[in-house]
């Protein structure tokens, strides 16, 4: 078996590591991923709430769900791009799947949001892989992607505002919003027929079950475990958890937030990613996060940190507190110039918190 291989975060680096029997993107600090009687590769976690994990997985679970998203009409003729860094799971994803099936790829994680629209539009793009962070930021500005047919939206939630301005740069394309994780790939996928709030039906091949409220998930497309460390995940016979909570309805999953997140104000549970999306809603809020503060009456109280035109804070914490009630709405939001981010595109939640100074 050949040495296992470390590869930069660059198209070379993929290029040179397709096919190779155990590799990773990126990390080149961490020891080599360690050969399996399967051809492996690493990947890493967002790190949103944390340091990124990096992932081992077989290359079969992500070929698995290659043949499926086939589908999409991904392949010869068609033209992929990823916005992040291959260092994580969404972007290498799209790319390997894309060059799995015979499509032409294009980075474009080095160029800033205004010059990846222009690039998804001179270089006629078809098929986009991003998540909504990314998506915030692309829809700024002018210019249409007439050539995009497909839009796959992972990492989180896409809001109706959001849903709306890509539409309108991008009128011929198709929205398919998915649900995964680094550690399981996808779990669920919505159509036209999902529920508002939800984030769709099982994906091929995956099985759902909620227990006492938590999320667990069996199907050909989990991880093998970490690399280098323990992380969040846990299994039980076969079954996946990576603490996300909700329920199952009429086949539809809905989320409720990861049960690290949550937090209990006034003895009730809060999950502060239900409030992050209402407030990405309103009109003025581009970017949210809600964060738990100490207090000396409630034990703990709600802030939002959030960027945006600060002259729609009257309205946003009327809107709160008529939706939310008083304990669970945020007692006051904190207006951020800039907006800290990893590099998955998600927000950099610890950079919130050591910015953030409350004085109760």
């Amino acid at each position: 078996m050949s040495p296992p291989l470390v590869f930069p975060d660059t198209a070379q680096g993929l290029a040179a590591a397709m096919g190779h029997p155990a590799f990773r993107i990126g990390a080149p600090d961490q020891p080599p991923p360690v050969p399996h009687d399967l051809p492996v590769f690493e990947t890493l976690t967002s790190g949103s709430t944390g340091q990124p994990r990096r992932i081992l997985r077989t290359q079969g679970s992500w070929t698995a769900s290659f043949a499926v998203n086939a589908c999409f009409s991904i392949g010869p003729g068609a033209r992929v791009a990823v916005l992040g860094r291959l260092v994580h799971s969404l972007a290498l994803y799209g790319a390997v799947e894309g060059l799995h099936l015979g499509a032409e790829v294009h980075l474009l994680d080095a160029l800033r949001p205004d010059r990846q629209r222009k690039a998804l539009a001179e270089r006629e793009i078809t098929h986009l892989y991003a998540t909504p962070a990314q998506l915030r930021l692309l829809v700024e500005g002018g210019g249409l992607c007439p050539d995009l047919r497909l839009v796959l939206v992972g990492g989180s939630k896409l809001d109706a505002r959001l849903h709306s301005a890509l539409a309108g740069m991008a009128p011929a394309a198709e929205v398919r919003e998915f649900y995964g994780a680094a550690e399981t790939s996808f779990i669920t996928l919505a159509d036209g027929d999902t529920p508002e709030g939800s984030v769709g039906r099982a994906y091929p091949g995956v099985e759902i079950r909620v227990e006492a409220g938590e999320v667990w998930v069996r199907s050909p497309y989990l991880f093998l475990g970490y690399a280098g460390g323990k992380g969040s995940a846990r299994w039980s016979d076969g079954w996946l958890s990576v603490g996300e909570m909700g329920r199952l309805e009429g086949g539809f999953l809905y989320l409720d937030g990861r049960a690290g997140r949550m937090v209990t104000v006034a003895d009730q549970n809060v999950f502060p990613e239900a409030i992050e999306a209402l407030l990405e809603t309103m009109p003025g809020v581009n970017r949210a996060a809600v964060l738990p503060v100490p207090d000396p009456r409630r034990g703990v109280v709600l802030v939002a940190l959030v960027k945006g035109d600060r002259a729609v804070e009257a309205a946003v914490m009327a809107r709160l507190r008529a939706e939310l009630g008083p304990l669970k709405a945020p007692r006051a939001l904190i207006w951020q110039v800039d907006w800290p981010v990893l590099p998955s595109g998600k927000t950099d939640l610890r950079g919130l918190e050591a910015r953030l100074t409350w004085p109760g």
